[in-house]
């Protein structure tokens, strides 16, 4: 599957998590997660150290979600994504999208690995999409 057909099977769904959803507007963690509100999109952030972000109720991990979601935008550390990933398949998420500076080789590969549609070639959900500040 190339870049356009992931990014098209990604953006399929309704429901969205952000793995490092940032209280800080500045940062890229919260850009996307108001990138996906803007587009009308179900959101749900998730930040272990905050019980908001951006108005909405903050969750501390991918199994703490109220409810399923389509896919996972991470943006954290390259050495955390691994992590996400499995979080990911234990909750039976399928598609992945590693932001600009999210995506490792290894995470990548272990989303082939599972089968799993995975962004993570340096395609960003805001330049996709289009942000409004």
């Amino acid at each position: 599957m190339d870049t356009y057909q992931a990014i098209e099977e990604f953006l399929a769904g309704e429901a969205f998590a952000v793995v490092g959803a940032s209280t800080n507007r500045e940062k890229y963690g919260n850009k996307v997660l108001r990138c996906y509100a803007q587009h009308g999109r179900t959101v749900f952030p998730i930040n272990p150290t905050a019980s908001e972000v951006e108005g909405l109720k903050a969750y501390k991990n991918l199994a703490s979600l109220p409810a399923p979601v389509h896919g996972v935008s991470i943006i954290t550390p390259p050495a955390v994504t691994r992590q996400v990933v499995e979080e990911a398949r234990e909750a039976g998420i399928r598609h992945i999208w590693m932001q600009p500076g999210a995506e490792s080789k290894e995470a990548v590969a272990r989303c082939r690995e599972l089968g799993m549609n995975v962004i993570g070639d340096g395609s960003c959900l805001l330049a996709v999409l289009g942000f409004r500040e």
